[in-house]
């Protein structure tokens, strides 16, 4: 009786192309990975390293601190961190953030969910019209000044609404919840319908339970839009510094070690205070940025099981 072949059998007696197929493509995604992540490590690094190292630029692979003799030596220290509570209004910034990301994503996943399974419904009222013109909207936009106009109309100006209501409805996101919910067989929302329950009991009980991946897809869209966007903040909230959110107050630091900098290379001369300024600054915006990103990427984790799974279900039908 011939001997059956297992997988390990099998797998020793790959070809010599296919090894060196194997090793090409684990030594490119190798060096795409570490492309990817040194930037992250890079400003890691500068963050717990000597401030006086990080400005001279001595230090590019690994944290480096002054021994007693001066020189640069393998070490760390928090000190840049620690120092963040003394930057002017940072805290209020991510504070501002904060509740942006959290309640911009809750309201945003709740009405998106909502919408998209209103759009399901065959008797929905010029359901074919709200869904193109949905789509529409993703193709056409007036533009950023007459955005601006809108926004001021609505008194939405200098007001912390402006950073929650524009971002209710996405069209997008609507229609990635559409194809998903429309995936679900109908026979569990016909027979919770057949035993007396209401559209919005139906929707909160058997939808939203079932619709967890893409629910879960959405949110980290909304999430990472809400903690990395700046612009409304920077055109919106030209009254209101203590409604900067983090990314607007990393902006400001930029452009002002970015101003001192163009003064000494076009020859002006600075006081001792101002350069030392800009050298803190440098520090500062690794720091910054160091808190604004390390949030965000905790969050991904968390949801990667329903994210792959969320987007190739509700991306299947256009």
């Amino acid at each position: 009786m011939k001997k059956r072949e297992t997988a390990s059998s099998l797998y020793f007696k790959r070809s010599v192309k296919d090894w060196v197929f194997d090793i090409a493509v684990i030594v490119l995604f190798s060096a795409f990975t570490l492309i990817c992540i040194f930037p992250f490590y890079y400003l890691l690094i500068n963050t717990i390293s000597d401030n006086d190292l990080v400005t001279s630029g001595r230090v590019n692979f690994f944290p480096m601190l002054k021994n007693a003799a001066g020189q640069a030596v393998f070490g760390m220290q928090i000190n840049n961190y620690t120092a963040l509570k003394n930057v002017q209004d940072l805290g209020s910034s991510v504070l501002v953030t904060v509740a942006r990301t959290v309640l911009g994503t809750a309201l945003m996943v709740v009405t998106t969910a909502w919408a998209g399974y209103l759009i399901t419904k065959q008797k929905m009222w010029k359901r074919s019209f709200w869904y193109r013109f949905l789509v529409v909207t993703m193709y056409f936009n007036a533009g950023l000044v007459p955005w601006y106009m809108n926004m001021l109309m609505m008194g939405l100006t200098d007001n912390f609404l402006a950073y929650i209501i524009p971002g209710l409805v996405a069209p997008y996101n609507i229609i990635l919840v559409k194809t998903y919910i429309e995936s679900i067989p109908s026979s569990l929302e016909e027979s919770a319908v057949i035993d007396g329950a209401s559209t919005l009991k139906v929707w909160l009980k058997i939808i939203l339970p079932l619709s967890v991946p893409i629910l879960a897809t959405i949110a980290i869209f909304g999430a990472v839009g809400n903690w990395n966007s700046f612009q409304d903040s920077l055109l919106l909230m030209n009254n209101r510094p203590d409604l900067y959110t983090l990314q607007h107050r990393l902006y400001i630091y930029l452009n002002s070690s970015s101003n001192l900098g163009a003064m000494m290379s076009q020859g002006g001369t600075i006081s001792e205070q101002a350069a030392q300024s800009m050298l803190n600054q440098r520090v500062i915006q690794y720091t910054v940025s160091m808190v604004s990103i390390i949030p965000i990427l905790l969050v991904y984790p968390f949801m990667q099981r329903y994210f792959v799974k969320g987007i190739m279900l509700g991306a299947v039908k256009g």
